[in-house]
This record gives structure tokens, sequence and C-alpha cells, in this order.
């Protein structure tokens, strides 16, 4: 089983170790969020259309399993596309945690990892390689994403609840600032010099990414993963019960995620197509948009781990649970501003961008309310001698959110954009009553352990 020491807490409260994981993985997510910003655009835009389409490996293959239900525009392929590829992103981390916990230990894995995210982002700037170049990045993300999240939880006492949800939106705020620069920078880079020349950007980050993480190894947490001739113990009777509350915790924030993630697929086509975009500089590229909400996340972290705190002191900060459910409606109204625009457009027909950017502001707020405080709870209440898979686990609700957001995306063109933001925000709202109405047996199944 993995082994691992508390690490010393630092004078102002937290573990050095924090702040090198909080660095690599806005590097890392400079990289990934630089090229997801261009994915959606660079398919609908040059990848699908003839002349490119054409010289992509194994690309007519896989339309043609899409298309079991007919044809269907480019567009519509493009969010199938972009749903299965950030799903099986957020699938392979339990795989990668399993890989931690058995043989390689959660620093080898996320080596591993980096060096192949890198792998995929240099293959994206080849057409002929785009679907080899996704495959590399869903493969290194398994190895990093969860083992790194892991690793931060093991940085402190097992009974620090609330310090350790603090220490999980710090490290949150380090992976809004690398998705604010990722989309920006890469963006800018794209629409000056080709869409390749931005995914050359995302593979250096992700070198710095694995150099920063090398540099911090010595305040980690000595982690080594169970021999393979000792079988894991049983788990108790109690420890299963909390799993299977954190796996219901789960389940229910994946309706908030699949409205938050549609904007980054289908909202920046809307943005491209439906918003004004024309400034006293010129037109601001669609991609731009991606940073966003990883802004809003950034500007809310600081004002959000204060009241905490404060309402910590007066013994009334929400439970995790509320925290959450909170998290998911202010998702869903933030998609109703997405709506509201629609039916609003300007005398040119173009939706005022004062909708797009307040609508995006409010996922990347809702999003700090539900996803880091959900990290920290399933890093507290898992079983230690199953953490990792289980925080890998936790990513499965991505998966499972970003999936069927690509499929209900791929019908945006068969339903108004008002109809189809209603419906997204619908999606979040019915997510956070279901979390209201679920926590007190989830809460008394979580606090037995």
């Amino acid at each position: 089983m993995i082994e691992a020491a508390q690490q010393p807490i630092e004078p102002q409260g937290h573990p050095r170790g924090l702040y090198y994981l909080a660095a690599t993985e806005l590097a890392e997510r400079f990289s990934y969020y630089g090229m997801t910003a261009l994915l959606a655009l660079y398919m609908v835009h040059q990848l699908l259309l003839p002349g490119h389409a054409q010289h992509v490996w194994g690309l007519a293959a896989l339309r043609g399993l899409f298309e079991f239900r007919g044809a269907m525009s480019d567009q519509a392929f493009a969010s199938l596309i972009y749903g299965w590829y950030g799903g099986l992103v957020y699938f392979t981390p339990i795989l990668g945690g399993w890989l931690a916990d058995r043989r390689l230990g959660s620093k080898l894995a996320v080596t591993i990892g980096a060096l192949l995210m890198a792998a995929g982002h240099l293959t994206m700037s080849f057409d002929e390689t785009f679907l080899l170049a996704l495959l590399f990045l869903i493969l290194g993300s398994g190895l990093l994403k969860g083992n790194i999240s892991a690793q931060v939880g093991t940085l402190y006492p097992a009974d620090a609840e609330s310090m350790r949800a603090r220490g999980f939106t710090i490290f949150s705020t380090g992976i809004n600032i690398g998705s604010v620069a990722g989309p920006l920078v890469s963006g800018g880079v794209a629409a000056a010099y080709g869409w390749h020349a931005g995914f050359a950007v995302a593979a250096g980050l992700m070198l710095v990414a694995l150099a920063v993480y090398l540099l911090g190894q010595r305040h980690f947490p000595d982690t080594r993963p169970q021999s393979a001739a000792t079988a894991l113990p049983v788990l108790t009777t109690e420890e299963r019960r909390r799993s299977w509350a954190l796996i219901g915790v789960i389940v229910l924030i994946v309706p908030a995620l699949i409205s938050y993630t549609m904007i980054w697929n289908v909202g920046i086509v809307w943005i491209d197509e439906r918003v004004s975009l024309a400034s006293p500089f010129g037109t601001v590229p669609a991609s731009w948009f991606n940073s966003v909400d990883s802004f809003a996340s950034i500007v809310v972290a600081v004002p959000l781990l204060a009241l905490w705190a404060w309402q910590a002191r007066r013994g009334s900060e929400p439970g995790s649970l509320t925290k959450i459910a909170i998290g998911a409606a202010i998702t869903g109204a933030s998609a109703l501003l997405l709506a509201a625009g629609s039916l609003m457009p300007d005398a040119a027909g173009k939706v005022p961008v004062m909708y797009a950017l307040l609508g995006f502001t409010g996922m990347g707020a809702g999003f700090m309310w539900y996803w880091p405080v959900t990290l920290a709870l399933v890093s507290q209440a898992a079983p230690a001698r199953t953490r990792s898979t289980l925080m890998g686990g936790a990513f499965l609700s991505l998966f499972v959110g970003m999936t069927i957001m690509g499929w209900i995306g791929s019908y945006y063109e068969e339903m108004s954009n008002a109809a189809f933001w209603t419906l997204d925000a619908g999606l979040a709202v019915a997510g956070a009553l279901l979390i209201f109405a679920a926590r007190g047996p989830l809460h008394a199944a979580l606090r037995a352990g």
C-alpha cells in the first residue's frame, strides 16, 4: 500500500510542497487549456474541411463510427470528438491511480504522464497525427491528474479538514492561473502564426511543468507502491460505506459538470458565430473566452477563502455537501445568462458580449464552490490504502460529464440558441436540487469515518 509521511506545516499554514504542486499544475494547465481552447475551432475551421480531413490517420473510420444515427455536420462531429477526448482525459486517472498504488508510485507516474502529454502536444502540430496526439494526451493525463491531486491531500494531517479544503483551493487557484494564461497565449500565437504554432506553445509549457515537479520532489510525501506479491487488505464495513458515499457525491456533481464544460466546446463555437467580438483594438479571438471562467475562479478564490475562514471562526461555515450544491446552482444560473443573451441580440443580430462574459464568469465562480471541495472531501474520507485510486475515481465525474456534454452538444445546430442554453441550465439546477436532497444521509455516512 502507499505509505506517506505528513509534511511539516509552514508558519503561514500550508506545507511547502503544496506550492510546488500548484506551480506544476499551473504550467500543466497552461499547456492543456491552451490546446483545448483551440481544439473545437481548429476542427470546425480547418481539420474537418476538404483538403485536410482526408489526410488525418483514422479520421474517416471514426466518423463512420459516430454517424450510426445518420450523417452529421462538422460541428456535431467535432462536438463528439471533443466530448470523448475530454471525457477520456478524466477517465484514465482511475487507471493511473491504480498503477501508482500498486506499481509505479505517484512520483514516477506523474513524471511519465508529463512526458506523454508533452509528446501529445508536439504531435498535435501535424494534421496527420491528430488522433495519435489525442491518445498521448489521454494516457499522459491519466498518469498525472489523479496522482498529483492525491499528493496534495497527503501533505496534511488526517483531521485537518478545513485546512485541507483551503489547500485544495490554493492548488485549484494555481490551476486556474494556468487556465487563464494558456488560452490567451496559445490563442494569440495561433491567430498570428497558425493553429499548429499554438499547439507547439502548449508542448513547451508541458516540459516546464515537468521541470517544476522534479525540482520540488523532496518536499512531497515519500510514497511507494504495494508489493505485487502482497495482497491489499480487505476494506472494513465502515470503509466500504464511506467509499459508496463518495461515489454518490461523484455521481451527483455530474449534471453541473455537463453544464459547465459545455462552454469549452459549444460555448466557444456559439461565441465565434453569435457574439459581437468587435473592440477598439480589432476583433477579439473567440478562443480567449476560454480564459474567462478560469480568471473568475482566481478572482473569487481569495474572498471565498476569507468567507469560509470567517464562517469557520463563527461556527457557521457550510458543510462540504452544501458548498457543492451552491456551486451547482450558480452554474445553472450562469447558463441562463447565455440563454437570455440569445433572446436579446443587438441591431446587427449579434449577442452583446456582456452576456457571454457574465455567463462564463459565473461558471468559473460556481466551479470554485464545488470542485476543489469535492477533491478535498475525497482526499479526507477515502480509505488510506486506496486514496489514489478513489481520487482518480473522482475524475470519472468529468469523464461522464464531458462525454454526455459532447453528445448533447452535437444537437446544438438542431435547437434554437436560447433553448439549448436553457437545457444546459436545467441540468445544473437539477443537480443542485438532488445534492440538497441527499446531503443528510451522505453526510452521516462520511462523518462515520
